[in-house]
């Protein structure tokens, strides 16, 4: 049976919601400094679809804590919605999505979904709302009333970002959310992702370890060195709107690898 495409939602120029000039992070540790970041500049534009991608220990995690607030830098600026991180946090103008989907486990999925709904002080019809829009988005309806073990680590893994959707914030920070799923599963997510990210128009920023997942993601991906992490490549994908999971075995496709596998080389030449 053929991939179902998926379109893309159209970016709007100009429009930069997460903004990073010169940033540097240093973490004082009992052995000496570590120097997680260094000099990145980098602007994400709206309703773009983002990914970072290094080797383990390069700062691309790093780099999304800055922007959720929750690392601090030591040098640079950055900003988010053109206020400070924690201003946006504030704000709540992002949901984060973890590694691990962090579901209470003596809550339902609506339970945990609907957290911080009830947090924020939503009025009880309005989380019911919201907790079956979310639901429906991320094809988990019906599960509501299941507990989290009841679920299999991909619906878990949906259900964290229903979660992280359910107060519609316009910007989605994705910290490898699918990494420890196999490969069967997490090309279905992949698929649902693109999906949901072309039904919602987010500002996606993306965490991965995978070339394939990179690519197939992304309308920009940003190729980082090790520490001190740094941006070494900046790619622009010119792949088209519709992205059938078999668009992977296209040379344009194998091409934008390539170069993600030549960027990741030359930060590794550079140490």
């Amino acid at each position: 049976m053929q991939d179902a495409a998926v379109q893309m939602p159209e970016t709007v120029p100009g429009q930069s919601v997460i903004s990073a000039h010169h940033l540097d992070l240093t973490f004082e540790t009992n052995d000496g400094p570590v120097h997680a970041l260094k000099d990145v500049s980098l602007d994400v534009a709206k309703g773009e679809f983002v990914s970072f991608i290094g080797p383990s220990g390069c700062g691309k995690t790093t780099f999304l804590r800055c922007m959720a607030d929750l690392e601090h830098p030591t040098g640079g600026e950055i900003t988010v919605n053109g206020v400070s991180p924690e201003e946006a946090r504030k704000a709540r103008a992002y949901g984060y999505v973890f590694q691990a989907a962090g579901l209470y486990p003596w809550r339902t999925i609506g339970g945990n979904v609907r957290l911080p709904l009830e947090i924020m002080s939503y009025s009880k019809a309005e989380q019911v709302e919201r907790v079956a829009r979310v639901l429906e988005l991320v094809e988990l309806t019906g599960f509501e009333n299941k507990f989290p073990w009841q679920l299999s680590g991909g619906m878990q893994q949906r259900a964290s970002i229903a979660r992280a959707l359910a107060f519609d914030a316009d910007i989605l920070l994705m910290d490898e959310p699918f990494g420890a799923l196999d490969e069967i599963v997490r090309d279905h997510l992949n698929e649902q992702l693109l999906k949901l990210w072309a039904r919602t128009q987010k500002t996606i920023a993306f965490v991965t370890h995978s070339i394939p997942e990179a690519v197939y993601l992304s309308t920009k991906i940003v190729v980082m060195s090790p520490r001190p992490g740094r941006i070494t490549d900046v790619i622009d994908s010119p792949l088209p709107p519709d992205r059938p999971l078999d668009i992977r075995d296209t040379p344009e496709f194998l091409e934008v690898a390539h170069r993600v596998r030549e960027g990741l080389r030359a930060g590794h030449s550079d140490e």
